[in-house]
């Protein structure tokens, strides 16, 4: 049996945790920026947890994390 491949696109945006959860970056802080409240924009940054809908789909494409 041949080994599974992940998905390259998913492991530069994904990382598991050593709980068991996934992380990933925040959205909507690459540009247009300057209509963005301060504060919005401190909000997004560091990682968050993925939602447990999409968790299924992201494990799949991380066969070995």
């Amino acid at each position: 049996m041949p080994k599974m491949k992940t998905k390259s696109g998913a492991a530069k945006r994904f990382k598991v945790r050593s709980s068991g959860g996934i992380k990933r970056s925040q959205a909507f802080k690459r540009h247009i920026l300057t209509k963005k409240t301060t504060k919005a924009k401190r909000q997004l940054r560091g990682m968050t947890e993925v939602h447990a809908a999409d968790e299924k789909l992201i494990r799949a494409m991380l066969p070995y994390a």
